[in-house]
């Protein structure tokens, strides 16, 4: 585990744990407040995440701009993070070694930033996080409380590209995320 976000960077720079290493234009470890009270975590990069090394920036990431804007959550306050720090090719799921790869470096970005509540952004996550029982249509919009930490799992943006239907679902369960900050 890593004490600080210099020394995780640091260890990521040359990171070749999982085949994902091979096709990276950037790693995208995560963005936004350091000290948040909230923090989103998604699944992996997309091309415009890779291209940027940012998470979220491209048209499910805007989407999710949109959304925060509407409920009043404003993405310089919370922390966005993904299962994964490399694109999958052809934006796939990551593979379970992928995951495993990754998951020190995630939980490191936990223990460093402490945030009260973890949004949980598709089954990717609420599984790689939370456990394989889970499911994202029984568990989304339910409130999940684990080692003090409160978890809402919710459709992933890219979901609501697909099906504009999720939408106020989604709207719903960042309103009750809103609540608490």
């Amino acid at each position: 585990m890593f004490d600080s976000f210099e020394e995780l960077e640091k260890e990521l720079e040359n990171c070749n744990k999982c085949k994902l290493c091979k096709n990276r234009n950037n790693i995208v470890l995560g963005c936004g407040n350091k000290n948040a009270k909230v923090m989103f975590i998604g699944e992996g990069p997309g091309a415009d995440e890779d291209a940027q090394g940012i998470p979220f920036v491209g048209k499910a990431g805007k989407l999710m701009d949109q959304a925060f804007k509407g409920v009043g959550i404003n993405r310089e306050d919370v922390y966005i993070a993904n299962i994964v720090k490399c694109r999958p090719p052809m934006n796939r799921n990551p593979e379970q070694d992928e995951v495993n790869a990754c998951l020190d470096y995630l939980r490191s970005q936990v223990m460093i930033v402490k945030p009260e509540i973890i949004v949980l952004l598709g089954s990717v996550a609420l599984k790689a996080i939370l456990g394989k029982d889970y499911s994202i249509t029984a568990s989304r919009g339910k409130w999940i409380e684990k080692k003090g930490i409160k978890y809402m799992p919710t459709f992933h943006p890219a979901a609501l590209l697909r099906d504009e239907t999720k939408k106020i679902s989604f709207w719903k369960d960042l309103k009750e995320v809103k609540k608490y900050m």
